[in-house]
């Protein structure tokens, strides 16, 4: 299965539509000669660019692929994670912005200076960083890797073509070029995930049918009230736990709170929480869905058994091509969705980067930098950021496996950081010393479980599970640390459960750790 000319000229044009809005507004409106209109879109954004925005950064093309093989594999409980984006959404909309928005913030990390002292900003400001490295070379290698095995796409190619697209039009255009792609590549990934599922349905002989076969396949699953946190999946780790990575992600994230900020009142930030939620329930429902119609046309003997993908990862990108072969064009307007989750994730990952270096670590040692210098030392920083970042792609090449690590690094630092907001906003008596231990208490949990759950299910004969991308939300949170309870033996104890708790809790369980 290969591309055919169909297929590349379509992947082309939206690498060339995405670097064409960056220039765009490298040369109309102020043209990016201010730090504010670079990294803050001016403040001049309305509710529905921010929300598409907002739901842009967190599907990620590591969801894309993740949620489909995710349902295919263990069936729908995956669903349930639905539940958890009403609170998850709620508490951000009516807690965490309110008090962002009405400091005039440009780096979420200043309130921490306002609360706390200047060495607790840092630290969540390093922090920040570290994660956001870490994760923008594994969104780029991922989706190159899944193109790479199936298709024989140069990998290469792939990763500098979306690099360097992605680096030009962030560094040119700055926040507002982001948030437009976002809208743009948006629009791209749900044109891409329904086509897959109503050309495959129908060669599955239709809705009923899918359904059908996946009832007979116990891939619909019911409501699993168990409350045991050692349980990968069940309501409550999906539907609690979830709430937790939510909050993570849309409340104490830069990348999310960069796009509350540059809404033009307080009420529009609000209201774009209020639009994510029903574009997240649809675009979980669709990636359910494409699992339920590869259940339909592989059945149990998958991909994977026959041994045409060598992961879960590839399966999806394998099932494309096989549906669209006779289909020119349409396997390219996938792939294209599947770089517009992967660009909107690094472009909003570059633009965040600049500005927490810029606001944190550069502003208050250099008060008094002209404005021409700094914003253009942030189109600098945004263009260095994109070079680090095709280096940590190289990185997570050589790495194999520990892809794995990676994604549980990052839903590892997000809890931490959302106990050290938490402190800050709920607890009036907490100081900065309480502040700067907590943070290293629950970075040393997390890596603590989380290094140690990776090397318990090493050297087990058991087979890891092969679930590299468990799609979470974001672009952000994408916890591969798949906990498998092992099923054979008997219930794990002590430690040894510990490093058993299912990945939906790691976030939870952390920023708890920060605030005890």
């Amino acid at each position: 299965m290969h591309f055919t000319t169909a297929d590349y000229v379509i992947f082309t044009l939206l690498l060339v539509a995405s670097a064409g809005i960056g220039l765009f507004y490298a040369f109309s409106g102020g043209r990016q000669r201010t730090t504010q209109e670079f990294l803050m879109a001016d403040r001049s954004m309305s509710c529905l660019p921010v929300s598409l925005s907002l739901l842009a950064t967190f599907q990620s093309a590591v969801a894309i692929l993740g949620a489909p093989s995710e349902v295919y594999t263990f069936g729908t409980q995956y669903w349930f994670l639905g539940c958890s984006y009403f609170l998850g959404l709620l508490i951000p909309a009516h807690v965490f912005i309110p008090i962002l928005y009405r400091l005039r913030l440009s780096s979420a990390y200043e309130y921490l200076e306002l609360r706390f002292n200047k060495t607790v900003r840092i630290c969540g400001t390093v922090t920040f960083i570290f994660q956001m490295v870490i994760y923008m070379g594994v969104v780029l290698y991922a989706p190159a890797l899944a193109l790479n095995a199936v298709t024989g796409f140069d990998l290469w190619g792939a990763v500098l073509a979306m690099g360097l697209v992605c680096t030009l039009y962030t560094a040119l255009g700055g926040l507002k070029a982001v948030i437009w792609t976002d809208v743009f590549q948006t629009v791209v990934m749900f044109a891409g995930q329904l086509a897959v599922i109503v050309v495959g349905a129908n060669q599955a002989g239709g809705m009923a049918e899918v359904w059908r076969k996946a009832v007979n396949g116990s891939r619909i699953s019911g409501l699993d009230l168990n409350p045991d946190p050692l349980e990968r999946h069940t309501f409550w780790t999906l539907g609690v736990g979830g709430v937790f990575l939510m909050l993570a992600l849309y409340g104490v994230n830069q990348a999310q709170v960069q796009r509350y900020l540059s809404a033009r009142t307080e009420k529009e930030a609000v209201m774009s929480c209020y639009v994510v939620f029903p574009c997240q329930q649809i675009v979980l429902c669709l990636g359910c869905l494409m699992g339920l119609v590869m259940f339909a046309r592989y059945g149990e003997d998958s991909p994977l058994d026959k041994g045409y993908v060598k992961t879960n990862d590839q399966m999806v990108l394998y099932f494309v091509m096989d549906v669209f072969k006779d289909l020119p064009g349409l396997a390219g307007l996938f792939v294209a969705c599947l770089f517009s989750g992967a660009l909107s994730t690094i472009s909003s990952a570059f633009n965040s980067l600049a500005t927490v270096t810029m606001e944190d670590l550069i502003k208050p040692y250099f008060p008094n930098m002209t404005e021409a210098k700094a914003t253009l030392l942030s189109k600098g920083l945004a263009l260095v950021y994109g070079l680090v970042c095709l280096a940590m792609a190289y990185l997570a090449s050589i790495m194999g496996s520990v892809l794995q690590a990676a994604f549980s690094i990052f839903g590892m630092v997000g809890g931490p950081l959302l106990g050290l907001f938490c402190l800050g906003m709920f607890f009036p008596w907490a100081n900065s010393t309480g502040a700067v231990v907590g943070l290293v208490a629950g970075l040393a949990m997390a890596f603590w479980i989380g290094i140690g759950s990776f090397v318990m299910r090493m050297p087990d004969s058991l087979p890891a599970l092969n679930a590299t991308v468990l799609p979470l939300f974001d672009n952000m949170t994408t916890a591969a640390m798949t906990t498998l309870v092992t099923a054979t033996k008997a219930k794990p104890s002590g430690v040894e459960a510990l490093y058993s708790l299912s990945y939906m809790w790691y976030s939870a369980h952390n920023s708890t750790t920060v605030v005890v």
